[in-house]
């Protein structure tokens, strides 16, 4: 069976989210070299967990799913990022929410798998495939991470970038 813990859910760097969002919006078949590129990350999920400090600003395409009702809508996630390739969960700094979401959520998703039956071909669900690194169903391997640094070393970096972050304040995130 997978059990988790913060510690071992890896951290993505907010560079390499960056990297990401932008190759999504390269290729999507709207984009033009003349209109503001919006990420379609197909493969790609972002939940932003914070509660009242979601306000001043969100990474582009991110779901907000707040920690106080999160508990609510994990079986929901469960199933809505089913096919999803790469997911990202973030709180403000991602020292507790964020990692404590992510948790949940690879938790409730090995309770969906049924540990313990057996797949087409015999091989046994859910077993643990290493880190958070997840063999799922067709679709191939889910990869979950936190993201280091969380909404705030985010801000820092992309906060102007309209293309990464919409809704930004930068008066509410000058003293973080």
């Amino acid at each position: 069976m997978f059990t988790s813990t913060s510690t071992s859910i890896p951290r993505l760097p907010p560079s390499s989210l960056r990297t990401l969002l932008l190759s999504s919006s390269s290729s999507s078949p709207s984009s033009s070299p003349t209109t503001t590129t919006t990420p379609d990350p197909t493969n790609l999920a972002i939940i932003d967990v914070r509660d009242a400090d979601h306000i001043g600003g969100h990474i582009r395409s991110s779901l907000h799913y707040p920690s106080s009702s999160l508990d609510y809508h994990i079986p929901e996630l469960v199933r809505i990022l089913k096919g999803k390739k790469v997911v990202v969960f973030h709180c403000s700094l991602s020292q507790q929410r964020g990692p404590g979401a992510a948790e949940r959520y690879l938790s409730e998703r090995e309770k969906g798998k049924g540990v313990g039956e057996k797949e087409e071909g015999g091989k046994e669900v859910g077993e643990e495939k290493g880190g958070s690194r997840q063999e799922g169903d067709s679709e191939g391997e889910q990869e979950v991470y936190v993201l280091d640094g969380g909404f705030v070393r985010w801000q820092e970096l992309y906060g102007d970038d309209e293309s990464l972050t919409e809704g930004y304040v930068p008066d509410i995130w000058k003293d973080y």
